[in-house]
């Protein structure tokens, strides 16, 4: 029986660890890491976000090939606005998550937790500070 009971307290752990790392802003959805480019905004699993100089305060203007190089962060349908970070409503319906109004993104080319490969893209990508 001993040897029961502490596989279920295991897999009880196990469990929590991710929920526990999930903290952060919006809900868990936006974190900070420290990178070569400074603190910055990252996805729940560490993914650099970024904003584009082309979107409008509340609008995004990535959409088709755009959207395809740069994911928007999306939002789940309960997501709830909180402090800084709003959501967008994208022309598919979509919810995306904003910072003070500037829709954020993540980088297809960023392959690992904490890269920042697409800050300076084109000149109108940019990592997202804290």
């Amino acid at each position: 029986m001993p040897i029961r009971s502490f596989s279920l307290t295991l897999a009880a752990l196990v469990v929590a660890v991710p929920m526990a790392q999930a903290a952060g802003y919006a809900g868990g959805a936006i974190k900070t890491m420290k990178t070569d480019k400074g603190t910055v905004l990252v996805d729940e699993k560490g993914m650099t976000l970024y904003s584009f100089d082309k979107d409008g305060k509340g609008a995004s203007n990535c959409y088709g090939a755009c959207a395809v190089n740069w994911p928007p962060l999306t939002a789940a349908k309960d997501a709830k606005p909180q402090g800084k970070f709003s959501i967008v409503e994208r022309k598919d319906g979509a919810a995306q998550w904003a910072v003070s109004g500037k829709p954020l993104y993540l980088w297809g080319k960023d392959k690992k937790p904490g890269d920042t490969t697409g800050d300076g893209v084109k000149g109108v990508w940019h990592v997202v500070k804290d």
